[in-house]
């Protein structure tokens, strides 16, 4: 591609990018069938391998209730190099989908190495803690969940955080310990 091409392409991918936002901003999740159309259209636009494009099929599969070929496309954009907020996202949205779908374990590890991205704020946190319970650690699930809410805590942070800690960090004698003496 020439120097010249460049602007030309960027013009393309917002133009594409708009019309995805428009999409999400607009699209009834309740007309499912129609719902995937309209983003089959805007998927069609790019080439196959795009990893953009597979990842937002792959949300349209996912909220319209179609897990199977949402994990598919999931797959397809991470195979592909998706990258930066999408990526991100891409790590929620195929956690929880695989969750769905009955891949606790791997939603779990996929959860857990999620990395931090304004984009996603604590939804890590969440998904990890609904994967965790649905894993039989309901314990972890609780913990995961009160130590995402701990730095909004305009108070008690420290006792939480020990209550938090409590839950899954066995005492000297293998007993779960209280947070009793953490202080306010």
């Amino acid at each position: 591609m020439s120097a010249v091409d460049e602007p030309a392409r960027d013009s393309v991918v917002g133009t594409w990018e708009a019309r995805i936002e428009e999409f999400w901003r607009t699209v009834d999740l309740d007309n499912r069938q129609d719902a995937v159309a309209r983003m089959q259209r805007l998927v069609s636009e790019r080439a196959p391998d795009d990893p953009d494009a597979r990842f937002e099929m792959g949300g349209a599969y996912d909220s319209c209730g179609y897990e199977e070929e949402a994990a598919v496309e999931y797959a397809a954009a991470r195979a592909h190099g998706l990258g930066g907020a999408r990526l991100a996202q891409l790590n929620i949205q195929q956690g929880s989908t695989l969750r769905n779908i009955g891949r606790v374990d791997d939603a779990v590890a996929m959860l857990r190495a999620t990395e931090p991205d304004p984009s996603i704020g604590d939804a890590r946190a969440i998904f990890l803690a609904l994967a965790l319970r649905d894993a039989g650690r309901p314990d972890e699930a609780v913990r995961t969940a009160i130590e995402a809410l701990i730095p909004h805590l305009p108070r008690y942070q420290r006792s939480a955080a020990a209550y938090a800690r409590a839950l899954t960090e066995p005492d000297d004698e293998g007993r779960s310990h209280t947070a009793d003496g953490a202080g306010f």
